[in-house]
């Protein structure tokens, strides 16, 4: 009989945020917009690190890397949250849901060793200036990046694979906006401790090795900042540091709270919001924390929208 009522749940219902039809259209406006401006942010920011000579360097390489992620992340969840909202269809398959976190997990794992490497690349150029263009090749960069992806592709494969041992049968109701693996552990009726050893020991590595990672470069850069005499040393340096700075601070404190945490201290609204933080707002928020007060993105931009609209 146990086996049976198992077989039955193919599918899952992401409960979301609010149930009440008077707040669906309004939120569905909301979020639409913050998902236009992450895909025109980021996807923009792209094309003109593409299109722009003067771009080409390692710093913008990895930039260009870390808005391709946050165009995956919003991507993965926003298209599914925003149909919902108009149809009020709340339905998704085991299979869909189980890839939709596959490549949340693949582009936020990504993201992380990005925002690593990105933070390296500023340790070399403010503490070793003149190694510069030895140390960060071309070579380097696309090294660092490949691996990147890959250790994400991984991290998302050995989750999936391991939801594969759960069975759900109790409910299928999952009191979230997206699939994240905690929840369906929350709903399996196998119990699920592995898997969330395997969360805790999986991402909090990660996360323990690309923040302190961060933590050197940036303690190196602040000493080498320290020593410089010159206040418009200085502050061209705390200029250049602080939006990867601030980016950081905003990724890395949102996933912390989520998937370290212990589960006693989580509560489903909490983590809606922190969820919420990470997969739509930051995406949205890092196309212009990177270029609002970064004169080369922004000459480009002005450079790219002349030839727009006064072509020769």
């Amino acid at each position: 009989m146990m086996k049976e009522n198992e077989t039955l749940v193919t599918e899952f219902v992401l409960l979301g945020f609010t149930n009440h039809p008077e707040l669906q259209v309004l939120l569905f406006m909301m979020f639409l917009g913050i998902y236009v401006i992450t895909l025109v942010g980021n996807i923009g920011l792209i094309v003109l690190i593409c299109m722009n000579s003067h771009l080409h360097t390692p710093m913008y390489f990895f930039l260009g890397n870390l808005a391709l992620s946050d165009a995956c992340i919003s991507t993965t969840v926003s298209p599914k949250m925003l149909v919902s909202f108009i149809t009020h269809n709340k339905i998704i398959s085991v299979s869909e849901c189980m890839l939709q976190f596959d490549f949340f997990a693949f582009s936020a794992t990504t993201e992380a060793f990005i925002l690593a490497a990105m933070s390296y690349d500023r340790y070399v150029a403010i503490c070793k200036p003149l190694l510069y263009p030895m140390v960060m090749t071309n070579r380097l960069c696309i090294q660092l990046s490949i691996f990147s992806y890959v250790v994400g592709f991984l991290h998302s494969i050995i989750h999936v694979g391991m939801l594969f041992r759960l069975s759900f049968c109790h409910s299928n109701k999952i009191h979230h906006f997206f699939c994240d693996i905690m929840y369906l552990y929350k709903i399996s009726c196998t119990d699920p401790s592995i898997n969330v050893l395997m969360v805790f020991i999986l991402s909090g590595s990660i996360q323990v090795f690309t923040i302190l990672s961060i933590l050197i470069s940036y303690t190196c850069i602040l000493f080498a900042i320290l020593k410089n005499k010159s206040q418009k040393g200085r502050r061209k340096a705390f200029s250049t540091c602080g939006a990867h700075l601030f980016s950081v601070s905003l990724f890395f404190g949102s996933m912390l709270f989520m998937y370290v945490r212990p589960r006693s201290l989580q509560t489903d609204n909490q983590d809606m919001m922190d969820s919420l933080f990470y997969t739509v707002i930051i995406p949205m928020l890092n196309p212009f924390i990177y270029s609002l007060r970064n004169k080369e993105v922004v000459e480009a931009l002005r450079t790219a929208l002349k030839q727009i609209i006064l072509p020769k």
